[in-house]
């Protein structure tokens, strides 16, 4: 018999009503060797980051990367356009000043960067748009935008369900909830 009907993931929710509870849970099941955590809560939890060891953001290099393209392409189109495309002598200056096109240079850096940033974290990092997530059909997990504290943990197979509840148990989770992926 096959622990894994047609693919379907099964996430068990545990309900605290404390921050620093969640928090010392998180850890607890990470150090105990559970994957697939997440936390929700109704505002930003101090340490759970930490907790759960999320990597840290590669948002900033895609920023910086992208910041140095956009610049470096804002230059060499104002050189290319002042100096090879289009030279026009003006008061007998240079074709190509660099003081001149500091300006547009560091705007196309910015502008590189605050678009990369937009459509990096929507489309790849967030991987948005994403309308469903199978915890957002459990009524009762509709406290975690108002004053509750949750713990999700991600399996494929119903054999582990138990032992993960037991483990949330353990951890001090007030009420424990499992929820199946609708297909």
């Amino acid at each position: 018999m096959s622990s894994n009907v047609n693919g379907l993931k099964r996430f068990v929710l545990g309900e605290f009503t404390k921050p620093d509870e969640c928090v010392e849970a998180a850890r607890k099941l990470r150090v105990a060797g559970i994957t697939g955590l997440d936390a929700y809560s109704p505002y930003p939890l101090h340490g759970i980051d930490e907790a759960l060891e999320l990597p840290r953001s590669k948002v900033p290099l895609v920023a910086l990367c992208c910041g140095v393209i956009g610049a470096g392409g804002g230059y060499l189109m104002q050189w290319w356009m002042n100096a090879v495309n289009y030279p026009i002598n003006v008061g007998n200056r240079p074709q190509h000043g660099f003081w001149t096109n500091i300006p547009i240079t560091f705007e196309c850096g910015i502008l590189g960067a605050v678009l990369s940033i937009f459509f990096s974290s929507i489309f790849y990092f967030f991987a948005l748009p994403r309308p469903y997530h199978p915890v957002f059909e459990s009524e009762r997990f509709r406290s975690a935008s108002l004053d509750r504290f949750w713990i999700s943990a991600e399996t494929d197979s119903d054999e582990n369900v138990h032992g993960l509840e037991e483990q949330f148990r353990q951890v001090g989770a007030h009420k424990i909830h499992t929820v199946v992926e609708n297909v």
